[in-house]
């Protein structure tokens, strides 16, 4: 295959690229008019574009401009404190449930040989049932909407006599769906890895559980990273959900703004880009993680250069074979 021809197609000549050229500033002018007459304009007509509305955000000069970024970061202190803790638990108990779930399969399979036929029938059963449980609890935590989750958490602990504050209500909500979410990325993730090296790691003596920490584990962050890095953006979104049990977060604090300057499009946008900022950050923060890791196998997997001769030979003597 010459220089010039892709693996799916052939690189474009000159008339082609021209004709690329012209279609993407026509779609760009058509995107331009439709934003001016869709958005732009019928905007400006009832008045939406006016300093009224966006002064107390966008200038400085506003008499309600300190109050309201006051507010506002108040209420984005409150949901980055509410996601960094959902996040790290997440992380946490959702590793631990991943690394039960795998051992839990291992000693299921495993025939407790050396043990009395009852007690190994009694192990192999008590880790078919807990592997089982574990399962169910995994499926129906992750098929609740995680609304529900927050508001049963909310409603429910205090009925048995468990007070916290609405921040850990939502923490511990948001924990119980992304941790299930998180365990299973990790255990597929493991599962999904090449059989050879558990097999190459009980063969040098390690136990399943060193296996699982050392070996499978690691490499299933690496593998599904990006996966893991979407789950930790959608907690950070899900925050906003607290509004179902009145905690002061972003777009609670901005339903109170509005209630007083009646300006939702300009706060909710202003909202907007403050999350999409944030997500973003997080997605370049993935991609440079996964640009380090990726070059750190390149630089692991480089072939070391070869041994001399004297010492191949000297290995061949010490192993009683002769070349």
């Amino acid at each position: 295959m010459s220089g010039q021809t892709s693996v799916l197609y052939d690189v474009p000549g000159p008339r082609q690229r021209r004709i690329t050229w012209i279609s993407s500033i026509a779609v760009g002018i058509a995107l331009l008019l439709a934003a001016y007459f869709l958005i732009y304009r019928p905007l400006d007509q009832k008045g939406q574009l006016s300093m009224e509305l966006w002064g107390p955000l966008i200038d400085p000069g506003n008499e309600n401009f300190s109050q309201v970024w006051d507010r506002l970061g108040f209420g984005f202190r409150q949901t980055l404190v509410a996601a960094a803790l959902s996040i790290l638990s997440s992380l946490v108990l959702g590793t631990l449930l991943a690394i039960l779930r795998i051992q839990l399969k291992s000693l299921a399979r495993r025939r407790f040989t050396g043990l009395s036929t009852p007690l190994s029938y009694l192990l192999r059963g008590l880790s078919t049932l807990l592997s089982a449980i574990t399962r169910v609890c995994v499926e129906v935590f992750r098929g609740l909407p995680v609304v529900l989750t927050i508001f049963f958490v909310a409603r429910g602990l205090p009925e048995f006599g468990v007070s916290f504050d609405t921040l850990w209500y939502l923490v511990i909500g948001l924990t119980i769906y992304n941790m299930v979410v998180i365990a299973e990325i990790l255990r597929s993730g493991m599962e999904g890895l090449p059989g050879g090296q558990a097999e190459a790691a009980a063969a040098i003596g390690l136990s399943p559980l060193q296996t699982t920490r050392m070996i499978l584990l690691p490499q299933a962050f690496r593998v599904m990273l990006p996966a893991l890095i979407s789950q930790l953006v959608v907690v950070l979104k899900d925050t906003s959900l607290g509004f179902i049990i009145a905690y002061e977060d972003t777009l609670n604090i901005a339903k109170q703004i509005i209630g007083v300057l009646s300006n939702p499009i300009q706060t909710y946008v202003i909202i907007a880009v403050m999350f999409i900022v944030v997500n973003y950050s997080l997605s370049k923060l993935a991609q440079y993680v996964q640009r380090r890791l990726a070059r750190g196998r390149k630089t692991a997997n480089t072939p070391a250069q070869n041994p001399p001769a004297t010492a191949l030979i000297a290995q061949a003597s010490a192993g009683g074979g002769t070349p």
